[in-house]
């Protein structure tokens, strides 16, 4: 579907449809947006905040 059809089939719905269009793009970017904000974490990243006790591999 091309923008101008697009454009004229969301103009010839009712107002209470567009406003259900224009909540639903709303979405659309906000969810895209919080998928941006995962970026793979850098190699070593937790360094130095975690410990282990030296005999941590012991039998229990």
């Amino acid at each position: 579907m091309t923008n101008t059809s697009l454009k004229l089939e969301i103009n010839s719905l009712p107002k209470e449809l567009r406003d259900e269009v224009a909540d639903f793009i709303l979405m659309l970017k906000k969810k895209v947006k919080n998928s941006r904000k995962l970026n793979a974490r850098e190699f070593g990243y937790a360094k130095g905040k975690i410990e282990l006790r030296k005999d941590f591999d012991k039998l229990l």
